[in-house]
């Protein structure tokens, strides 16, 4: 008996493929509807202002380098100092500037609880590190300008300035003794009890 041939014979439908059309127009319809809805993307949050560079300097602490930190403690040099180098002039710019060189303008220096802090207020150049106090003895350890340098100083505390005058300090190729000891930090520390309450007393520059 011959069989009927199928060559040139219709294929019938795959059963369901007419539902799985539907079943995509339908999802493409939906995300383009979607997509439709969305909101637009958000503006990026304005940027907040920057922190004073003083205050922010606060938030950093001294790596110690040879020499542990010491620990927390007050001293009779804790506070802030200012001072103004009369060189004048804007500061040449540069790409790696001596540390410590006394450009002109607003100096600012902190002791406290053995962590020592000093910026310049144009350039904002600064530097950190540690220190301790032995009598009229000073001592200026962990500064990443000079890691391995320390620094010895006697200091007193004058009419409410601070003079430093260094006995052996080579950090920056002598810079910081001479920075350092230059001339007087002004205290911005109040006199006494009454200016503190009224704050009424003539502040140093840069206080």
């Amino acid at each position: 008996m011959i069989q009927p041939s199928v060559r040139g014979a219709r294929r019938a439908p795959r059963a369901g493929g007419g539902a799985r059309r539907l079943l995509l127009f339908a999802g493409l319809a939906c995300l383009t509807a979607a997509c439709a809805a969305l909101p637009p993307p958000a503006a990026p949050p304005a940027p907040t202002a920057t922190l004073d560079r003083w205050l922010e300097f606060f938030r950093h602490t001294p790596y110690p380098f040879g020499t542990p930190l010491p620990p927390p403690a007050a001293s009779p040099l804790d506070g802030t100092y200012t001072k103004v180098e009369p060189k004048a002039g804007t500061p040449v710019p540069c790409f790696r500037c001596p540390d410590y060189a006394p450009e002109g303008g607003v100096w600012k220096l902190n002791f406290d609880d053995g962590l020592y802090r000093v910026l310049h207020v144009a350039t904002g150049w600064r530097s950190l590190g540690s220190f301790t106090v032995d009598g009229d003895r000073l001592t200026l350890f962990n500064d990443p300008n000079c890691s391995d340098v320390t620094g010895h100083y006697r200091w007193r505390l004058e009419d409410g300035a601070l003079q430093l005058e260094a006995v052996d300090d080579p950090c920056a190729i002598g810079l910081r003794a001479a920075n350092l000891g230059a001339r007087p930090w002004a205290a911005c520390q109040p006199p006494n009890e009454e200016a503190a309450v009224t704050d009424h007393w003539p502040k140093p520059a840069g206080c």
